[in-house]
């Protein structure tokens, strides 16, 4: 292994989509990100020093679904309920995928515009 070499972290993530104006609405409306500037077929978000980028694909072969995106909540109850309200489509409801130690990791996954998959996630602590 090459001890020069090292990924330290992530700068910029892209989420293909089709229509620009309906995926720009919903990351910055219904999801709440923080709009840093768009270009034509690209829209920038801000994502707690993550930069989300939504793109319309130049060319076919670039053309795919996403990556799934965790998003991370506080209340994952109180985050589902909001977004529920919103009209986000839910895959299913909050519920706990592990537990270590005295944390649980729960979450719920949903749909963008574009069907592109997504979750919230969040880490609670385990009552004893």
């Amino acid at each position: 292994m090459n001890s020069e070499f090292q990924i330290k972290g992530i700068r910029q993530v892209s989420i293909r989509v089709h229509d620009i104006e309906a995926a720009t609405r919903f990351y910055q409306d219904t999801l709440g990100l923080k709009l840093l500037f768009q270009i034509p077929n690209m829209t920038f978000f801000e994502c707690n020093g993550i930069q989300i980028v939504l793109g319309i694909a130049e060319d076919p072969q670039f053309d795919h679904p996403s990556s799934v995106f965790y998003f991370i909540v506080d209340n994952i109850n109180s985050a589902y309920e909001t977004l529920v309200n919103r009209n986000v489509y839910f895959l299913d409801k909050p519920h706990k995928v592990a537990e270590m130690g005295q944390t649980a990791t729960w979450m719920t996954f949903f749909h963008d515009p574009d069907q592109n998959v997504h979750a919230l996630v969040s880490e609670v602590s385990v009552s004893q």
